[in-house]
């Protein structure tokens, strides 16, 4: 059935009153409490959620003083409930959530958030992406009217669903109905039938991708506007404990470095913390992978918000807008960051390409527009100048090989090939 977004905020009200949690701040045995909301599944956010987490980085900067309780969901609506609630302190969620945490605040001064750092981008939009059953005759969203399609109301993956359907000359509310489920809901229903598509956010379809069990039907990056994941604190918070703020985004600033300089080990992490394959993991996160690690605000993202607003006042009725000239606030991330704060948030390079020499090509991977990498056994990988070079690399390749990366030019980003064996 469909759900309209005032129903949708509702719920994320009456979420608040169910939720028992200590409040932040409070006295928990001498030490100030610091709660987190984050999603561990969701891995363009892993630097303010599972890898920081998982590192230890943030309990290392706060000190004996603090104790920092981590509380994962699956989405970003139950994290906009608690910091109603003020039962979170800081969360990280997508740039629909976002939007939706900034409407639900902004009139509740003492509930007020702002959003202070980015986690990872897509300047294309390539984190979502629709997918449909292998078997579905569908080969573009136009095959998808009198369909149904799962999706979390609200998500980026939803935003990215209605602003393709439309331009594929849908209407996303009387040619399709999009039905409002959980991410592993949802694709449990791709599975069985329930739904004809699946329209969801990193790394979900990937995943369904990767193990089988779904075909890509439209890619997010077609549309070519940037989709991302942030970091948003509540104000009142913030205000009181800024000490707390700052050894956040510098918590965030050392594992994002981690993330760059050890790529693979991350994503083997993650995939610990998550039962997510870490080839998956390693297509979003590793080097020149869809999602680019960056804590600066940069303006294509805020411009990319101002675009998406539109977008959530036509799902539903109840979304009041946002104002986010006083929602987005860098000043924050601009302090922990240091004096190379501008250049860098003017910069959209990925931090983390792929590099080095190419073993049976002979020439340097310089190029991110082709650069490609094998991921042999273990935790090695070995980077290809070009998808060709790296085809040789799999012939001349003896051995078990768990994936392949390759760029696709169109859409700016790496492929994942499922793991086998390849013989010379």
């Amino acid at each position: 059935m469909r759900i309209p977004l005032r129903t949708l905020l509702a719920a994320v009200a009456m979420l608040t009153a169910a939720a028992a949690c200590s409040v932040p701040g409070a006295d928990d045995g001498g030490k100030t409490k610091v709660v987190v909301g984050y999603q561990s599944k969701t891995i363009n956010t892993v630097t303010a959620g599972t890898l920081l987490r998982s590192l230890g980085y943030l309990e290392k900067r706060l000190g004996d003083r603090y104790a920092v309780e981590w509380q994962d969901y699956d989405t970003g609506a139950p994290i906009t409930a608690k910091m109603v609630a003020g039962k979170i302190d800081i969360g990280s969620m997508g740039d629909y959530p976002l939007l939706i945490n900034a409407s639900r605040t902004q009139g509740i001064e003492s509930a007020r958030t702002e959003f202070i750092s980015t986690t990872g981008y897509n300047l294309r939009g390539g984190l979502n992406m629709v997918v449909v059953a292998p078997d579905s005759k569908a080969r573009t969203l136009a095959d998808l009217k009198g369909t149904k399609i799962s999706a979390s109301f609200g998500s980026a993956g939803h935003g990215t669903l209605v602003q393709a359907l439309e331009k594929a000359g849908l209407d996303p509310a009387k040619d399709v109905e999009i039905v409002n489920h959980q991410p592993p809901v949802g694709a449990s229903q791709l599975e069985s039938g329930g739904v004809q598509a699946y329209a969801q956010f990193v790394a979900w379809p990937g995943l369904l991708a990767f193990q089988g069990k779904a075909r890509l039907l439209y890619d997010g990056s077609a549309l070519d506007v940037p989709t991302f994941h942030g970091v948003v604190v509540r104000h009142a918070y913030a205000a009181e404990h800024p000490e707390v703020v700052d050894a956040f985004l510098k918590a965030q600033l050392d594992a994002t470095k981690y993330l760059h300089e050890h790529p693979v080990e991350a994503a083997e992490s993650v995939a610990k913390e998550t039962g997510l394959p870490a080839e998956v993991v390693y297509l979003y996160n590793g080097r020149g992978g869809i999602s680019t690690f960056d804590a600066t605000i940069k303006e294509p993202l805020r411009a990319a918000h101002e675009h998406d607003v539109p977008y959530l006042q036509r799902i539903g009725d109840g979304f009041a807008g946002v104002d986010l000239k006083k929602f987005v606030n860098d000043s924050y991330i601009r302090k922990a960051y240091g004096p190379n704060y501008d250049a860098d948030a003017a910069s959209t390079a990925n931090p983390a390409p792929i590099t080095g020499q190419d073993p049976v090509c002979g020439v340097a991977v310089n190029d991110p527009a082709t650069a490609s990498e094998l991921w042999i056994s273990g935790t090695a990988t070995q980077p290809a100048a070009t998808p060709t070079c790296l085809l040789r690399q799999l012939a001349a390749h003896d051995g078990p090989v768990r994936a392949a990366y390759v760029p696709d030019t169109h859409h700016r980003h790496a492929l994942v090939r499922r793991p086998g064996r390849v013989a010379a």
